[in-house]
């Protein structure tokens, strides 16, 4: 054997003992290749779907989202945040009835073991929008996609023994603070003869997820120079967001039918305060998401997290043209928090603009 071949058969050998797997003989001729670590970024664009006020939580690694469809409320379940699953009808409004008609911004949440949807209806007699109130739905059981049975109108009035006194209220989405549930919505002071009343934001304690158990709170009103200033002042669409030990109630200001749309938040001053008083609680110096040239009309969103958990998304919808009207699409994008704790929600991205996939989301499909 020459010397150089043994040069290499011990240098072979003495490699196997380093690493502890024989020497590998490639043949002649093969070309080999290096795998990559990581898949290629995938993108998405907006909007991703039709439809208005959109809700979406994350549970046990699924996406659930609700809305309504032909007189009812649908649930959906997916594994990825940008594209909804099937559409499953879950409720249909009855007939006749104070939840008859005219539904609105349903919402789903998982709550002691069970799921729970709520949901804004009016009965049909009447002005278009002036009886609308708010109800909940139960599961049976673990079950999202049903059956649900009807829990009935939340009491959303000044005198919790008087059903008289429900007043109008919309939106109304449920949060835990503290080992507290509450229910913080959309409501006119008195119930009125016009569509045009002022919208403030209540809150209240709930005794369980189908029962308000303490008399309304008015938290906010819209009195700032951008929440007013159209045909109608209003605050809807209030949404609990915390984070990094701070406690938001984002909500949309200015006309949903018009391009103007946008979003603020009040901010809890101390997340042990009591959320029901008023004084606890701090608006937003101005708008914190709005529309733009290219997106008209940002608001009424919906929070949740990334397949891995790192990042935070916002969704919501935006109208289809400037014509006042409700045609709208929903759309998603990443958000980020500022060095004092506060959500920097940028501009809405136009649409047909690629953005990154949340992280952690494997594929489209």
């Amino acid at each position: 054997m020459k010397k150089s071949a043994l040069k290499v058969l011990v240098l072979g050998l003495c490699q196997a003992v380093l690493f502890g797997c024989a020497p590998r003989t490639i043949p002649s001729g093969t070309v080999t290749t290096t795998k990559p670590t990581a898949q290629a970024t995938q993108f998405f664009t907006n909007p991703i779907a039709d439809g208005a006020d959109p809700w979406v939580i994350k549970q046990d690694g699924m996406y659930y989202s609700c809305g309504v469809t032909k007189g009812g409320i649908y649930v959906s379940k997916s594994p990825v945040l940008t594209k909804f699953g099937e559409r499953v009808p879950v409720w249909k409004a009855p007939a006749t009835g104070w939840n008859s008609s005219n539904l609105w911004a349903p919402e789903i949440h998982f709550l002691q073991g069970k799921w729970y949807i709520y949901y804004t209806a009016g009965r049909k007699e009447g002005g278009p929008f002036l009886y609308q109130r708010s109800g909940v739905l139960e599961s049976v059981s673990d079950d999202p996609f049903g059956p649900y049975a009807d829990k009935g109108m939340l009491h959303t009035g000044d005198h919790l023994q008087d059903t008289a006194s429900i007043k109008w209220a919309i939106d109304l989405s449920p949060f835990s603070l503290n080992g507290q549930l509450y229910a913080v919505w959309s409501g006119w002071e008195e119930n009125a003869a016009t569509d045009k009343t002022k919208q403030h934001l209540y809150i209240a304690r709930m005794q369980n997820p189908y029962t308000i158990s303490s008399t309304r709170v008015k938290l906010s009103s819209p009195v700032a120079d951008w929440e007013t200033g159209g045909e109608l002042d209003l605050q809807e669409g209030p949404e609990m967001l915390k984070k990094k030990e701070k406690a938001f109630i984002i909500y949309s200001t200015r006309e949903s039918w018009l391009k103007e749309y946008r979003l603020g938040y009040l901010l809890l001053t101390d997340t042990l305060a009591d959320p029901t008083q008023p004084q606890n609680w701090t608006k937003s110096a101005g708008p914190v998401f709005q529309g733009t040239a290219q997106v008209l009309g940002a608001g009424h969103c919906s929070f949740t997290t990334s397949p891995d958990g790192s990042e935070d998304w916002i969704l919501y919808h935006s109208k289809k043209t400037v014509n006042p009207g409700w045609q709208r699409d929903i759309r998603m994008q990443k958000f980020t928090w500022s060095a004092t704790g506060l959500p920097v929600f940028g501009e809405p991205v136009p649409a047909g603009v690629p953005l990154a996939v949340p992280s952690g989301q494997k594929n489209q499909e």
